[in-house]
């Protein structure tokens, strides 16, 4: 799912038919659909009135590599335009909405990613340029004030070499030399410091090398860098000593919540023991890294981690894990469970995948 910025309007991907329901959040009604042609887990709302959602399956010109950006109008309804980038995985937008990063590119061009201008749709201007000089770039993270995307190489995880940030200055698309980390597919940006997710290789790291990892049955583990944006370092970088280690799987999903603690969900994880049965470890793909103290809370559930959801107002987290929705209280990091919700989980009907605030935060 996705919200626009004015919060009235919420986005829904149904994966049956392939297509995107416009629902007013404010009625609670469904107001529209567009069919896209393909499936999608990436799509921004931009408050222009458009959404954009990476469709890579969609055949765009004949010959050429499938996949493309297909341009949404959620307030008047209809597809805009559909903008071919080949096998187009993920679109991230910069604050001021001017330009949009996709990422997935031509699998011959894995240094490449398409910057796209969406004010130039339908109007004759190019809409999109290729800027090379990465190494499997996957997701990327912009400065408060658009100027620099951070964006995260996947590297040696996704086939390509080494997993690092690189500056890509928006204004004249300079790419910046690579910061080395341990793994790059997700990444949470607070103050002067970047949260950086990932596992570095195929499987990752054997938990047994990192010292911070507590004892587990799990043999590979992920890991998660803190890259200072002042100096363009990070610390942890191949130190078995300082890394930090959390659950294995494709990270994916990153949160920090009011008061430090940051949520970093996988799927395709370890899952250890039965969260249903517990006897001995419990593991899943939910890692909690406390950012006051340095500390790391694996929970004791099992599944992917799909949603993540915090609040400025309230000190929980709300989870979709395992296809469950779970509440965390985030002064303590364990499930919130009181007289109203004893289990710390809201019981609805179906699978849960995704969870996102409207009303309130």
């Amino acid at each position: 799912m996705t919200v626009a910025p004015d919060r009235a309007t919420l986005l829904s991907f149904d994966s049956f038919s392939n297509s995107v329901d416009v629902i007013n959040t404010e009625k609670e009604t469904q107001s529209g659909a567009f069919g896209l042609g393909g499936s999608t887990t990436s799509m921004i709302a931009l408050s222009t009135g458009y959404a954009y959602a990476a469709v890579p399956s969609v055949p765009f010109t004949a010959g050429a590599s499938p996949g493309a950006v297909v341009v949404m109008n959620y307030l008047t309804g209809g597809i805009a335009a559909i903008i071919g980038v080949p096998n187009a995985q993920t679109v991230v937008a910069s604050p001021d909405e001017t330009q949009l990063l996709v990422f997935g590119g031509d699998p011959q061009l894995t240094h490449a990613l398409t910057v796209m201008s969406p004010l130039l749709v339908n109007t004759g201007s190019q809409v999109t340029t290729t800027v090379t000089g990465f190494d499997s770039p996957v997701f990327a993270v912009f400065s408060a004030d658009s100027s620099t995307a951070y964006v995260l190489n996947c590297g040696a995880q996704c086939l390509g070499t080494q997993a690092s940030v690189q500056t890509l200055d928006m204004a004249t698309l300079t790419v910046g030399a690579p910061i080395p980390v341990n793994g790059a597919t997700v990444a949470f940006l607070s103050g002067s410091t970047l949260y950086v997710a990932g596992k570095g290789t195929p499987t990752g790291p054997l938990c047994a090398s990192i010292a911070s990892a507590a004892a587990t049955q799990a043999q590979y583990c992920g890991t998660l860098d803190l890259v200072d944006l002042t100096t363009l370092q990070d610390p942890y970088y191949n130190n078995p000593a300082s890394e930090i280690a959390i659950t294995d799987g494709y990270h994916n999903r990153i949160d920090l919540s009011n008061n430090g603690q940051l949520f970093v969900g996988s799927y395709g994880c370890t899952n250890i023991g039965n969260v249903g049965n517990p006897q001995g470890e419990v593991r899943g793909c939910l890692s909690i890294f406390n950012t006051t103290n340095g500390t790391v809370v694996i929970p004791p559930d099992n599944g992917d981690v799909t949603g993540l959801q915090s609040f400025t107002t309230r000190d929980v987290e709300y989870v979709a894990e395992g296809g469950t929705l779970r509440v965390y209280d985030t002064l303590i990091d364990a499930l919130l469970e009181n007289s109203i919700n004893p289990t710390g989980t809201i019981t609805t009907t179906g699978k849960i995948i995704d969870v996102k605030a409207i009303d309130f935060f």
